[in-house]
């Protein structure tokens, strides 16, 4: 028996010698500056904790503060801790953002406008995915259900806002609305309902037919006809104000991303080449600056070269992604790991104690609407961290999504 557990021994011991082998030289594979990043975005996260707390309110942005669960950018503050769970794997995230997210919990019900997909995927769908709480995955497919309810058989698309008779819509789509679609297949895998799958294979259908133009470019709003389902008319609401030109940077990265994610959910190449081309007409654009941080708008040379981070976050995580399905994979990971690293650098990335406890600087909300202007944006730090957390699984050769 003696000889026996001393052998136990002996073998746990290597055992567990191997594995803490495995995971330090997991650890040196994490570059740097990719730890010093996210180690940065944690103490900034952290600083900011005691005022969501106290208030029930998620952060914004240095102007417009903090916000309630209606404001649309709601989803991004718990959705940046579970990411800083998922990385660190530290029990102190994962109980504050389990705190965090349920300061959304009636958003699941909202059919007022189409962000019910970033609020609730980016904060119940990123702790769906890491905890499997069966809680999160009814309010998941609530929140889908929700957003169905937006959604046209004329138009075959998901209603962004309600008409406005000002701007002359009856029934306008936003490019960002692909970004909600997400939030509807996983709905449909977990409820086995199809007809959500179905809401979000239409809605992409659609974008890509009257949303896009030759070069892949796209304004920021589409206008058709409810009773109808014709298109009416481009137009904006962001980016520059002439909508038949216009090349609104954080829009084209909602496109990027939605339609990386289309191919991912269906694998229908359609979807894979609409990415592929998008992605062309960003890298290789002649205003493109040469940190590949985005200005606000990519249309003309003579517009104000303010820059907007949030663009060029959102798109280093779609090209991360993107970059695992396409036969120019190593080109658009080059890119999207060009953006992550100036964007953690000093320029982009702030000091913690410092730019109001947002990790990312320079970020443009509403250019010609004076809105966060040269300001700050949650889901700029949001997707900030999911970029990284990609890259991080990428050199490491681990899958993205499990």
């Amino acid at each position: 028996m003696t000889i026996r557990k001393s052998l136990l021994a002996i073998v746990t011991a290597c055992l567990l010698s191997s594995c803490n082998l495995a995971n330090s030289q997991e650890i040196k594979q994490n570059p740097k500056w990719v730890q010093s990043a996210l180690e940065t975005v944690e103490k900034h996260t952290k600083n900011m904790l005691p005022s969501v707390l106290e208030t029930k309110k998620t952060p914004r942005s240095i102007e417009k503060g903090l916000r309630h669960s209606r404001d649309w950018t709601s989803g991004f503050y718990p959705g940046t801790m579970w990411y800083l769970y998922e990385y660190t794997n530290d029990k102190y995230w994962k109980e504050h953002a389990e705190t965090v997210t349920e300061f959304l919990v009636e958003e699941q019900y909202n059919t007022n406008d189409h962000d019910v997909g970033f609020r609730v995927y980016c904060s119940y769908g990123n702790g769906w995915l890491l905890t499997k709480n069966d809680e999160y995955k009814k309010v998941i497919i609530q929140a889908a259900r929700s957003l169905g309810t937006r959604f046209n058989d004329k138009t075959q698309t998901i209603m962004s806002w309600n008409p406005n008779k000002k701007k002359d819509w009856k029934y306008p789509v936003i490019i960002d609305n692909m970004m909600n679609l997400e939030l509807m297949y996983e709905a449909a895998k977990l409820s086995g309902d199809k007809k959500l799958a179905e809401i979000a294979t239409r809605h992409a259908d659609q974008t890509m037919k009257y949303h896009y133009r030759e070069n892949y470019s796209c304004p920021h709003v589409v206008d058709y006809d409810p009773e109808t389902g014709a298109f009416r008319k481009m137009d904006w609401n962001n980016g520059f104000c002439d909508p038949s030109k216009a090349a609104w940077s954080r829009g084209q990265s909602w496109g990027l991303y939605g339609f990386t994610l289309m191919y991912r959910e269906t694998k229908n190449e359609k979807y894979l080449q609409h990415a592929e081309k998008i992605a062309e007409f960003l890298i290789n654009h002649p205003n493109m600056p040469e940190d590949m941080v985005p200005y606000w708008d990519y249309s003309s040379p003579k517009i104000p070269t303010m820059r907007d981070a949030s663009a060029g976050a959102i798109m280093a995580s779609a090209l991360m992604e993107l970059s695992t399905y396409s036969k120019n994979g190593k080109k658009y990971f080059k890119a999207g790991e060009t953006m992550l690293k100036n964007l953690a650098s000093d320029k982009y990335l702030a000091k913690p104690g410092t730019n109001g406890n947002f990790a990312i600087m320079h970020c443009t909300g509403n250019y010609l609407g004076g809105s966060e202007v040269n300001n700050t944006l949650s889901y700029a730090d949001y997707y900030f961290v999911e970029g990284l957390c990609r890259y991080l699984k990428l050199i490491n050769k681990k899958e993205l999504f499990n």
